[in-house]
């Protein structure tokens, strides 16, 4: 014989209850041996909860009543469940008088729900002509009296179950109630929430089944909540053990107690999905699986509480009078750890027993209180239960960095006796993002990265296109999901959780939404993305002053923007404290020499104690082409420069570039990253625009380019021979002290020279070290444009990704 259970969404009115009917009907048809146990149908207890609160509060609940009535029999013409009805209404009508009701009372409400769903299943098996037998559990599973939560009599229980089969068997499809028993004074009581899948275990124990079949709205166990975690797997086969930690820490679709009776006589549990006839489900046995994670699950409706004192340090006994206190009110303690200081010790208990368990405790410690050996018993109430069942700590540093990293901060954690489980409290807002980052983390799964692009102009822009070209091969490749959840410019943020796609730029025109820098991160908790980089594409200086925000909200930062490395040199040590505080990290290789490894370079020389004496170069595109043309070609100025601009090398008012506050505001960030302490005014900048042209609107500047030939034909004419201009950047003194020298300048070099070689736009940059004399360190390439720009951005968001 086999057992089917069906739980309440199985049977939910629709294709729910036809899909039940249909998956009885084949197996007798096939010859099957079976007995059915059955759930309430659909919310059905919950309801039936909802209503008896409102009844014990003196509310109105006729109305909600009618309808639960109404979803009974809806669909069922012939349905009578009078009695049930009536039973009901006597039970509704007395709480809402006396305005109050037992655990017993409520026992008598609930089963009802087991009722009315067997009786129901039975009645339309008989109408298909299939030779099925309502059973009341009550009749067979006899437990002690505590109500809402008893326990089964095993030996009354069992000879019930053999002697009823013996009579009801056969050809007989017995459709059983779950949840419900009854106390040897025949009164009704129920074995806790989720209890059906207990009585299906007891009657497989009792009945030595061949295997019992859970049936319920998923294809099986997975490796967390599907729900809660989209990338979850499913488990083809488990272990008895497996399991059985699965169900104590909270795996929605085992009952706790369900494991045991079945490894009692080695009856295989089968995990499969009503809807999904062809899915085979997950496999329960005796026979050991591989080693390693099994699964994340998740207990919900719990609370901490944490008793804290200096006089508990190296005090012997403190745990074991907690658990016999609390054991004496039939208080269960799932989870218990002790700080290292050995001051503070943290346990969960169900959530409605927080209160009454604190104050049993308070009762418990009054003395010690007295004495100060205990300063105070504290409850948290907003949290949740993750267990990691499979999890050795000789790895758990993984994903315990990983939470860190998402700022998710364990309240508690601990590990069980064999050391292959680890349990954390989380807050509950924290659970969405804490699962999905453990779980990716875990189970080797893509790592998805959530990205939030600020400025989509030409970087920007071309910086996103890379990004949705590349993804599907940095997945296969790295297992790194790059997923862009916002696009913003000045006016506008497109905002989607599972990313944007090719056609962005038409959708932010038409659902690009007006927003602040908060909504963006109200829209990343909301939807509890993890792996946060914030890039910014602008080069604005007012977005700079959301970077603390981002980074206190879990953003690592990832810049082109140059301005926040230029700002005063306290704001640049303000942010720094800020992500260290955070430990988060801001990456921006872009600010100079675009995709060059110029700043990374410059990182890992002076972290590995190297003297860094000099450094000097072309820092800026625009003006290395400007000046390595006019030194080579007999053309005046304002035709190279009027050529550079309509080639769109400078800025639109190419006064920007030509003043030299550009390449002086890289110089400042390489000086930085020498931990010096200089602000922009300490460079010495030579402005290549003479005084009476840098007044004015740009296009009165176009217009008088000419201007500008006879004073660059003079410094052409008086250099040396074979020398050519350079607008150089140069970084010097004695870089160990507090500040050093920086000249923004023109200069002419031998044209043999490393900077003098330069050719088109390419950057150049000389770093000069203590270990390496007169020979420098040289870095050359392409130091301009958007796709070389963006490509730069592109390398920091993938930094970041694999660090994790």
């Amino acid at each position: 014989m086999k057992v089917l259970k069906f739980g309440g969404k199985s049977l939910a009115n629709g294709k729910g209850i036809l899909a039940v009917i249909d998956i009885i009907e084949d197996k007798v048809k096939n010859g099957e041996k079976i007995t059915v146990v059955l759930s309430a149908r659909g919310n059905t207890t919950d309801e039936l909860e909802r209503i008896l609160e409102k009844a014990v509060n003196g509310e109105n609940y006729q109305l909600q009543l009618e309808a639960f009535k109404k979803y009974q029999i809806s669909d069922f013409d012939n349905a009578d469940f009078t009695q049930e009805f009536e039973t009901l209404d006597k039970l509704f009508e007395g709480v809402s008088l006396l305005k109050d009701y037992s655990k017993r009372i409520k026992d008598q409400v609930l089963s009802q729900g087991e009722v009315i769903s067997a009786k129901l299943v039975t009645q339309i098996l008989k109408e298909k002509n299939i030779n099925a037998n309502f059973t009341d559990s009550r009749t067979l599973i006899i437990t002690d009296a505590q109500f809402g939560d008893a326990q089964p009599l095993d030996k009354l229980s069992k000879e019930n179950v053999i002697n009823h089969f013996q009579t009801h068997n056969g050809a007989t499809v017995n459709i059983v109630t779950g949840f419900i028993a009854s106390n040897t004074k025949n009164e009704t009581t129920t074995l806790g929430r989720n209890g059906s899948n207990y009585t299906a275990s007891l009657l497989a124990n009792y009945l030595e089944a061949e295997e019992l079949q859970n049936f319920t709205h998923v294809n099986g166990i997975y490796t967390a909540n599907p729900e809660l975690v989209p990338d979850a797997i499913k488990i083809e086969k488990l272990s008895f053990t497996e399991a059985n930690e699965l169900a104590y820490f909270g795996a929605n679709i085992l009952h706790a107690k369900t494991i045991i009776p079945l490894i009692e006589k080695n009856i295989p549990l089968r995990i499969l999905n009503t809807f999904d006839h062809k899915n085979k489900g997950t496999l329960i046995t005796s026979e050991a699986s591989e080693k390693g994670i099994k699964s994340l699950s998740v207990l919900e409706n719990v609370a901490l509480i944490n008793l804290e004192g200096r006089g508990l340090l190296g005090k012997v006994g403190v745990d074991a009078r907690i658990f016999k206190a609390l054991a004496h009110k039939n208080i269960s303690v799932s989870i218990i750890s002790q700080g290292s200081s050995e001051r503070g010790i943290g346990f969960v208990v169900e959530a409605n027993k927080a209160k009454e368990a604190k104050s049993i405790l308070e009762q418990e410690f009054e003395s010690d209180f007295y004495k100060r050996d205990v300063s105070g018993i504290s409850i948290e109430k907003d949290v949740s239960v993750i267990s990691i069942i499979g999890q050795d700590l000789s790895t758990f540093h993984k994903p315990y960095n990983a939470l860190i990293k998402n700022q998710v901060i364990p309240l508690l954690f601990n590990n069980t006796v064999t050391g292959k489980n680890v349990s954390l409290v989380v807050q509950k807002e924290q659970l969405h993002r804490a699962l999905n980052v453990i779980h990716g983390e875990i189970f080797e799964i893509s790592k998805k990265i959530n990205i939030a692009i600020f400025g989509h102009g030409l970087v920007g822009g071309t910086l996103i296109d890379q990004i949705l070209k590349s993804s599907e091969q940095i997945e296969k490749r790295k297992k790194i999901s790059l997923n862009i959840f916002a696009v913003a410019n000045s006016r506008k943020v497109l905002l989607n959780k599972s990313g944007v796609v090719q056609n962005w730029k038409n959708a932010i025109n038409e659902k690009g939404i007006s927003y602040a820098v908060e909504d963006v991160i109200r829209f990343a908790d909301d939807h509890h993305l993890e792996n946060l980089i914030a890039i910014d594409n602008t080069a604005s200086q007012g977005f700079t002053e959301n970077y603390v925000n981002l980074v206190e909200h879990g953003f690592d930062l990832v810049s082109s923007n140059k301005v926040a490395n230029t700002l005063s040199f306290d704001f640049y040590k303000k942010l720094r404290v800020k992500l260290e505080e955070n430990q988060k990290q801001y990456l921006y290789e872009t600010n100079v020499g675009a995709g060059l490894p110029l700043i990374d370079t410059i990182k890992l020389l002076h972290l590995s104690g190297e003297n860094i004496t000099r450094i000097k170069g072309v820092f800026s595109g625009s003006l290395s082409y400007l000046f390595n043309t006019f030194s080579i070609e007999e053309r005046p100025f304002s035709e190279v420069l009027q050529e550079a601009i309509d080639s769109g090398f400078t800025e639109p008012d190419p006064r920007e570039d030509l003043c030299g506050n550009d390449v002086g505001r890289k110089l400042l960030i390489l000086a930085r990253e020498l931990d010096l302490s200089n602000e922009f005014e300490d460079i010495n900048i030579h402005n290549l625009i003479p005084e009476e042209l840098r007044a004015g609107e740009a296009e009165e500047f176009l217009g008088r380019l000419k201007e500008l030939d006879i004073v660059y034909k003079n410094v052409k004419e008086e250099q040396k021979p074979n020398h050519v201009l350079r607008y150089i950047g140069d970084l010097w003194g004695d870089l160990s002290q507090e500040k050093g020298n920086l000249d923004v300048k023109l200069v002419s070099v031998p044209q043999s020279s490393a900077l003098g070689q330069v050719k088109g736009s390419d950057s150049i940059f000389e770093i000069y070290t203590e270990s390496y004399g007169d020979q420098p360190i040289v870095i050359q390439g392409a130091g301009a444009g958007a796709a070389v720009t963006a490509r730069g951005v592109f390398g920091d968001v993938l930094r970041l990704a694999e660090k994790g």
